[in-house]
């Protein structure tokens, strides 16, 4: 399964959710592969404990040799590094890559993720694809490459909104380029149980009939911790609340 976690507003937890997802993925001994498109490195240095920058090979080399006719070619393959952790491997991103942006979209190189990752599914059964904030170029390669999208959500009236608009565009690109993409759900993060607003947000996207997923992430600075020793939660804390809700939610999508 190809999963891209998507939602063009900034700090809703997409790299939190796309590595400690694919981290018990791997925990489970599912080879699992995770593709970082943001310029940040996020998840990359979340992954491997390494500034996306310092990594021999990234996602930029990838894009940009697709931009070449030139010999010495390396497959998307060839770019993969391996973590700390067992069965856990990753693509990583680079700061570079919004250079590359213009000259991907007028050679028209949208469907080269999706033709690449194809060729990696035998070897990796679980990929899992972190997006930069934006509908860019590389979050459309992503959800044209994907078959299913996850869309973190924060509870706030904006974030409400932005949804709309989100699934939109998605609903988009299935017409356009992907007729296999499904919204496999909305993951509710940084919950708070004790709020009234909160609930009454999910309330009213469930009775509009939007695919609310029942686990909702709380906030804990167990994450952030987690964050700053480059550590997925079930490998920092595998007892933790939080780690156990991740548990829950990937028990979920895979059910």
């Amino acid at each position: 399964m190809r999963r891209v976690v998507f939602n063009q507003k900034g700090g809703v937890g997409k790299s939190s959710i796309t590595c400690n997802l694919a981290a018990i993925s791997a925990a489970q001994e599912h080879p699992t592969l995770v593709v970082d498109l943001d310029p940040q490195g996020n998840s990359t240095h979340y992954l491997t404990g390494c500034p996306a920058q310092t990594l021999d090979g990234s996602m930029f080399d990838f894009f940009e040799q697709s931009l070449s006719l030139g010999g010495g070619r390396k497959t998307l393959g060839d770019l993969i590094h391996a973590t700390p952790y067992e069965n856990l491997y990753v693509l990583a991103a680079h700061p570079e890559l919004e250079s590359l942006e213009a000259k991907l979209e007028s050679r028209y190189k949208i469907y080269k993720l999706k033709e690449a990752l194809q060729a990696l599914q035998e070897t990796y059964p679980c990929i899992w694809i972190d997006t930069p904030p934006a509908l860019n170029f590389f979050s459309r390669s992503a959800l044209i490459a994907a078959q299913s999208c996850l869309i973190p959500f924060d509870c706030d009236a904006f974030s409400r909104q932005a949804l709309y608009s989100l699934k939109d565009s998605i609903d988009e690109i299935k017409v356009d380029h992907n007729g296999d993409l499904v919204i496999e759900g909305i993951v509710v993060n940084q919950f708070n149980a004790q709020a009234k607003l909160p609930r009454q947000l999910i309330d009213a996207l469930i009775d509009e009939g939007h695919p609310v997923l029942p686990v909702h992430l709380t906030s804990s600075v167990k994450m952030r911790e987690s964050h700053q020793v480059s550590q997925p939660l079930i490998h920092y804390a595998p007892k933790h609340k939080l780690t156990q809700q991740f548990q829950q939610l990937f028990d979920l999508l895979h059910a």
